[in-house]
């Protein structure tokens, strides 16, 4: 079976077509799950319930293909949802408008690109190899919501359900987020890892009293700045692989009273993190800045919390083997579809993938195409690379479940 051109807009216009940003996806979900079972690639949704934080009722698609047999299990993830619709689009968003080698539209690059190349991969190899005997192993596939969500509740449920116990079984996994589109990096590139992350806020309780008279009070706003001004001293980690740890300050407010000293202030901060780095060295990071700081306002750390069982509401940031076997047998079919050597790159911020290739540790790579503004106007990918992205991973599958003798008999 040859994926056309034809075949991948007509399936990539589609997802484009039906809108889902998260917290939003249950018309995609159905789709796929839908146009996955009406081509043998046997498919289910699978639902949960985030009852504490979100009160979100989710669903995901997932499914396998089980030869019956020992052997390798690959596991293929994607997520289905877009952030929503900015502003400053010129073209229309979900319509899947082609130009030349792009398609436009909300999610066509981030990664409904990517979803499609998975789900024809999965239907390539259900129509040729999938049946008693013909292949080894198995081949398990995710396609989840809440991805641009804080959480990333698709997968933390596929993970605490247990569904097809991927954490125990799952021997390598490729992740067809837009990898070249992420990271600038020339088509064809596979990342490697990525950085982790976590979210807190410093909470800086002062005093109020008069405008008049500030020294009567301990003003929370500037004791906030003044730790701010010393977490930005403190070295940060370096990792050869990942980089440097990466803080940013994404939100500072207080105050707001007409002629007062405020008395409360908070600083948010996403901590982009690297190997080695946890929660705990990144509290005493922020602990070290408050006493450096000598302010008098109380303090507090808050880092926030996951609301699903056994994960802390962060992202785990992780490398895999550059040599590992498995890998070597994807560049190699990258070569032979694509002609030139896989681009290496590390991807620098933080998604589903660190749960598979972090929390799990799963051997686990970033595999997609190539393209331009993901979460901004006008998104596209570039469709010749999404549709080497099938026809690489496509090659790899093959080339780990089908049995040996089995392709000598095809010949």
């Amino acid at each position: 079976m040859r994926i056309s051109r034809e075949m991948f807009i007509t399936l990539l216009r589609r997802l484009v077509q039906i809108e889902s940003p998260y917290f939003h996806e249950d018309d995609v979900m159905a789709f796929v799950n839908d146009w996955l079972n009406e081509r043998g690639v046997p498919a289910e949704i699978h639902t949960f319930y985030e009852g504490k934080e979100t009160k979100f009722h989710g669903k995901n698609v997932v499914g396998v293909m089980d030869s019956g047999k020992p052997g390798p299990v690959i596991y293929l993830g994607g997520h289905l949802d877009t952030v929503s619709l900015c502003s400053g689009w010129t073209k229309p968003p979900f319509e899947g408008v082609v130009e030349g080698d792009y398609m436009y539209g909300v999610g066509t690059l981030d990664m409904k690109a990517g979803c499609a190349a998975i789900m024809l991969v999965l239907e390539k190899f259900a129509k040729e190899y999938f049946e008693p005997g013909k292949f080894k192993g198995k081949l398990v596939y995710h396609l989840v919501s809440d991805e641009e969500g804080p959480y990333g509740l698709g997968t933390v449920f596929i993970i605490n359900d247990q569904i097809h116990h991927i954490a125990e079984e799952a021997d390598f996994a490729i992740i067809c987020e837009p990898s070249a589109g992420f990271t600038g990096v020339p088509h064809p590139c596979i990342c490697l890892g990525a950085k982790g992350g976590y979210n807190y806020t410093v909470k800086v309780r002062g005093k109020s009293a008069h405008a008049a008279t500030p020294r009567l009070g301990i003003n929370a706003m500037v004791d906030a700045a003044v730790i701010v001004s010393e977490l930005e001293k403190i070295p940060l980690m370096q990792d050869e692989k990942l980089g440097e740890s990466t803080p940013c300050v994404i939100r500072m407010h207080g105050g707001g009273a007409a002629c007062s000293v405020p008395d409360y202030a908070e600083v948010e901060i996403f901590h982009h993190t690297v190997r080695g780095e946890t929660m705990t060295t990144l509290r005493e990071r922020v602990d070290k800045a408050i006493e450096a700081s000598n302010v008098r306002s109380r303090t507090e750390v808050v880092f926030r919390q996951s609301p699903a069982e056994g994960f802390d509401g962060g992202f785990d940031a992780y490398c895999i083997d550059e040599n590992h076997p498995m890998l070597n047998i994807l560049k190699e079919s990258i070569v032979n579809v694509c002609g030139s050597p896989a681009n290496i790159a590390y991807f620098q911020s933080i998604g589903d993938f660190n749960h598979i290739g972090g929390k799990l540790r799963i051997p686990t790579v970033l595999f997609g195409p190539d393209g331009e503004n993901f979460h901004s106007s006008d998104e596209r990918v570039r469709l010749s690379s999404a549709i080497e992205v099938v026809d690489c991973i496509s090659a790899f599958v093959s080339a780990v479940l089908i049995d040996q003798e089995e392709k000598t008999d095809e010949v």
